[in-house]
């Protein structure tokens, strides 16, 4: 059984045992506009919660990608290099990376998907 958490920058991870897959919410696709280029790190690169792992550029902006909790790359997306619109598509299926989760006390720190809709509600960007 999966769980996902959210970020206040706009990251979700999608945790399944030790793993996590991240990529950025439906919102954050939407805000974008057309996703033409994800910067994505190395498999066996590790980051701590808070880090940038890497930077997403749509045809409006670009913006760095925050990792929401420590661990070691073990898996890159690979189709997003040659399609990076897959993230359009569909944000939530569409991961970027995905981790070996360190410390499994930081997701307490992230959100569910009804804070998360409710931190949207009070942070209009």
């Amino acid at each position: 059984m999966s769980k996902i958490y959210y970020a206040e920058t706009h990251e979700y991870i999608r945790v399944e045992g030790n793993e996590g897959y991240v990529g950025i919410t439906d919102y954050a696709q939407k805000a974008l506009g057309n996703v033409v280029y994800v910067d994505m790190p190395e498999v066996g690169d590790e980051f701590e919660a808070g880090d940038d792992f890497g930077a997403i550029e749509s045809v409006k902006a670009a913006s760095d990608l925050i990792c929401p909790a420590s661990g070691e790359v073990v898996e890159v997306n690979d189709a997003l290099v040659d399609n990076p619109r897959l993230i359009n598509e569909d944000a939530m299926k569409n991961w970027i990376i995905k981790i070996s989760i360190s410390d499994e006390a930081e997701l307490d720190d992230l959100m569910d998907l009804e804070a998360y809709e409710k931190y949207l509600e009070s942070n209009p960007h």
